[in-house]
């Protein structure tokens, strides 16, 4: 991945106040990789898909097995079976059966589709570095006042260094809003956010998480 200019991210308090800028990791200022960014968002998206849809041959669907009228001289067209995909409540031809939609990428290219998408995000400007916010207790309206201090319209994943239920339990009411910690936040979900909000710690986190190993890759 080609290097680019360094980034500067908006910085806020944990009220919404500006508070200055940040310099983002060097380790974003990268060209994002575009293929690495689909392949993590198909095969995040492949694998959340049951695979449980299901239908019946004319071989599996009960009743049939008499056949409707004699083979000739009937004036008809011959029958075998009244479970035969032409006949109302017969089988289904070439229906879907249950089947596996998983798909795996290895742990380098995740590292390289993570570190893509948080590049392209920083480079759009739709990073912003936030304090973690006091909210105490943890109130929805808190959460969104919040939000709206910071401009962050749309939807928004907010990135924590670690996991934080009173956290959660505030923005969980805002539909538009997402609350995940460093190591859980994937690359899709930072892919379909127009807003990323991340604390200094969790900035750090991702960092390492992204390593620099495949940052000179094609």
């Amino acid at each position: 991945m080609t290097p680019v200019e360094a980034i500067n991210l908006p910085r806020f308090d944990g009220t919404g106040e500006p508070a200055g800028d940040m310099a983002a990791p060097v380790v974003f200022a990268v060209r994002p990789h575009a293929h690495a960014m689909y392949l993590a968002a198909t095969a995040q998206l492949s694998n959340a898909r049951a695979g449980t849809s299901s239908t019946k041959t004319k071989g599996e669907v009960s009743g049939g097995g008499k056949k409707p009228w004699r083979q000739k001289h009937t004036g008809r067209a011959r029958q075998g079976s009244t479970r035969a995909p032409q006949w109302r409540h017969g089988g289904i031809s070439f229906g879907p059966t249950p089947r596996k939609y998983g798909k795996g990428n290895s742990k380098s290219l995740r590292r390289l589709a993570l570190r893509s998408v948080l590049s392209a995000k920083m480079q759009g400007g739709q990073v912003a570095v936030v304090a973690r916010p006091a909210l105490d207790p943890p109130k929805t309206k808190t959460a969104a006042a919040l939000l709206r201090k910071v401009s962050a319209g749309g939807s928004v994943v907010f990135v924590l260094e670690g996991r934080d239920e009173g956290m959660a339990r505030a923005f969980r009411n805002i539909p538009s809003a997402r609350v995940s910690s460093a190591t859980d936040v994937s690359a899709y979900d930072i892919l379909r956010a127009s807003r990323v909000l991340v604390t200094a710690e969790a900035l750090e986190a991702l960092a390492k998480r992204c390593g620099t190993e495949g940052a000179n890759a094609a």
